[in-house]
Formats: C-alpha cells, sequence, structure tokens
C-alpha cells in the first residue's frame, strides 16, 4: 500500500513539474522560439485548428518567427489569430508567409517576466504540497485502518518528504534557469 501511495504521489509530482516546464516555454525571453505560437489556434475550414496543423514555424534568425501556411488562402487568419493571442507581437504579412519580428525585451520587462515565472513556481510548490497533504493523509488513514503499522506510516511519511524535497529542488532549479534566460541580454 505505502509503495503505491509513493509511485502515486511521486507520479503526481512529477507532471506538476513538466507541466511547469511546459508552461514556462511559452513566456518570451527576447529570443525567437517556436513554442511561443504553441496555444494560438486559427479558424479556417469552418474550425479552429492549432496552428502548427495549418503551417510550418520557423526560426531564420534569433529576433524573427516566420509561419508559412501550407494554404496561402488562409495567411490572413494566420495573422490575425497571432494578433488575437495578445502575445506583445505584431506579425506581418508579405503574401507568402507571416513574419513575426521579436522585440528586444526592455529591463522593466524583463522584470516583470521573471515576476511571473516565480509566480507560476509558486504555484507549483502549492500543487507539490497539495500531493503531500494527500499521501500523508492516505498513510495516517491506512494506520488508523490497521492496513499498515506506525513505522511504517511513520517512514512513508519520511519518503513523502525526501519526494517533495528533491521535487522542490527541481522547481528551483527550473527557476533559476528561467530567470537568467530572461534576464540574458
Amino acid at each position: 500500500m505505502i509503495s503505491l501511495i509513493l509511485d502515486d504521489a511521486e507520479t503526481r509530482m512529477s507532471k506538476t513539474v513538466e507541466s511547469l516546464r511546459q508552461e514556462l516555454k511559452h513566456i518570451r525571453t527576447g529570443k525567437a522560439n517556436p513554442a511561443l505560437l504553441d496555444n494560438i489556434r486559427v479558424s479556417c475550414y469552418g474550425q479552429e485548428m492549432p496552428l502548427r496543423q495549418v503551417a510550418s514555424i520557423a526560426v531564420p534568425d534569433p529576433r524573427q518567427i516566420v509561419v508559412q501556411p501550407w494554404d496561402k488562402s488562409i495567411l490572413s487568419e494566420v495573422e490575425r489569430a497571432i494578433h488575437k493571442a495578445d502575445l506583445g507581437l505584431n506579425p506581418s504579412n508579405d503574401g507568402s508567409f507571416v513574419r513575426i519580428p521579436i522585440p528586444p525585451l526592455t529591463e522593466e520587462r524583463r522584470r516583470d517576466l521573471v515576476k511571473a515565472v516565480k509566480k507560476l513556481v509558486e504555484e507549483a510548490k502549492i500543487a507539490l504540497r497539495n500531493i503531500r497533504r494527500d499521501a500523508n493523509d492516505q498513510l495516517k488513514k491506512g494506520e488508523k485502518d490497521g492496513e499498515i503499522t506506525e513505522d511504517e506510516s511513520r517512514r512513508g511519511l519520511e519518503k513523502v518528504q525526501d519526494l517533495i524535497d528533491k521535487k522542490s529542488n527541481e522547481l528551483e532549479e527550473v527557476l533559476k534557469r528561467k530567470e537568467q534566460e530572461i534576464m540574458e541580454v
């Protein structure tokens, strides 16, 4: 029973860390990154479709993203969808491509982005603590119901704490790397 609780907690905590990593990919660092456009959906062919399914996305240089729709008739829809995404980007349509220049970040904007990243990391830490609480509650309930001994419960609680310490350190590393990336000029 203890191994099931620990495995479940570790899986959930790993998903939390990975989810944070994915979310941080969408935060602009002043460098062109195709991941900035991951959440954009384009209205075409009578439905909403992810941008990646209707166009190729390339990064020819660190300050520009180029989107080339496979069907030229949806070029204006792609441009409109990027505008609507409110990413602070200003795409331009040149007839066959949508070019998206990535403006350099100001010092103030960099600080705001670091604050936003810290907030996301703190939310992830809260999620980890909630997972720890759930695992601890399950262990205590198992002890109360007589399914596990008091010593096993105590060892399980220690393992859960070790696990959350390890995952918290991972979150701190992710924060440190992203903060360096953002503040790099």
